[in-house]
């Protein structure tokens, strides 16, 4: 019986605000799902701290929208580097975390200030065919790669805002703080441990200066909210090895209930497209699928559930935390590339300051 009022008096807790039509109560859903950044500004004199971690985990192959498995990869897919005629190493498995700071401050009720800097680690698991060519497994080896990744700046601007309507544009500029010059060991086809540069998909950052933009729509009604956002990162530059990503473009929509002011669920669509990476970094000459410039880039749709909380009442008051799950539902990769599979995000976001 203690337990169940323990556990009973905690639910209390949590949606006691929603009870009492507070006037001063802070909405959930004031925020879009975690997934979406750069969705609001605050208040002159404002300031907002946040933490956001991320997991995305790929497995398996595809080649343009079809399953494709690593026998078939070593025996059918040309390596256009010096070396085996096929390629002989193919990656099997990746997972990313990403450790997300960000600061918000707002010098007016106009414009809000925006940095966001980052920690990646990735790791990425591959299987080794031996010799020149066939489908003779030699075996299994692991890459990783952790460090500081790119560091974004941006601007938040209040386009307009009356009634249940908000538009706010984004205006930044990535800053090439990750490295491209990671390595690691590799198992060869001849059955030797060369250190080599690693390619394309485990390097921690695009290496050039590239700006973005986004612009976002939402709608408060009742207990719903409503929202959609278009956003572009635009690689203007080559790197200094020699290559640059491709562009990105992303469109996002989504939909909140919340029965509570504590408490907001979403759903979300998104579709993303990423330009081919141009030029090549000519210390990337591995037999491995991800060493190839053409195996990059395409298009993918998600779909997402979210969850927001915020705090009403002591030291939790102003306090969001926030979760959301996306899983793809149609990839389309140029060449052969890795297959996504799911990312969970989760955050914490807390509001100070203002007037």
């Amino acid at each position: 019986m203690k337990v169940k009022l323990t556990a009973g008096a905690l639910a209390l807790a949590l949606v006691a605000p929603a009870f009492a039509h507070d006037a001063n109560a802070i909405r959930a859903d004031a925020h879009a799902p975690i997934g979406v950044m750069g969705d609001h500004v605050h208040d002159r004199g404002e300031w907002m701290l946040s933490y956001r971690f991320m997991r995305m985990e790929m497995a398996g192959s595809l080649a343009g929208e079809e399953a494709i498995s690593p026998d078939d990869i070593v025996t059918s897919l040309a390596n256009p580097h010096p070396g085996p005629m096929t390629v002989r190493v193919v990656p099997t498995k990746m997972t990313m975390d990403m450790h997300m700071l960000g600061a918000m401050y707002a010098p007016s009720d106009t414009i809000t200030l925006m940095a966001m800097v980052n920690h990646v680690e990735k790791t990425m698991d591959h299987v080794t065919y031996q010799g020149m060519a066939g489908s003779s497994r030699l075996g299994e080896f692991p890459a990783s790669a952790k460090g500081l990744g790119d560091t974004r700046l941006s601007a938040l601007f209040r386009l307009f805002e009356a009634g249940e309507d908000r538009v706010v544009a984004q205006l930044g500029l990535s800053l090439p703080t990750g490295s491209i010059d990671e390595t690691g060991r590799v198992l060869s086809p001849m059955n030797t441990a060369p250190v080599l540069t690693l390619p394309y998909p485990m390097q921690l950052g695009s290496g050039s200066f590239d700006p973005f933009l986004g612009l976002t729509w939402t709608r408060t009604t009742g207990h719903w909210t409503f929202g959609t956002q278009a956003s572009a990162v635009m690689r203007v530059h080559d790197n200094d090895r020699g290559y640059r990503l491709g562009d990105e473009g992303r469109i996002s929509a989504w939909g909140g209930w919340s029965p509570f002011p504590s408490w907001a669920f979403f759903g979300r669509f998104s579709a993303r497209s990423v330009g081919t990476i141009d030029g090549a970094d000519p210390r990337i000459a591995a037999p491995v699928q991800t060493a190839n410039p053409v195996n990059s880039g395409g298009g993918r749709v998600d779909l997402s559930a979210g969850v927001n909380w915020v705090g009403q009442q002591g030291v939790l008051r102003g306090q969001r935390f926030a979760a959301e799950l996306s899983a793809p539902v149609h990839q389309d990769v140029n060449g052969v590339q890795m297959e996504s599979d799911w990312t969970l995000t989760l955050g914490w976001q807390y509001a100070l300051g203002g007037r």
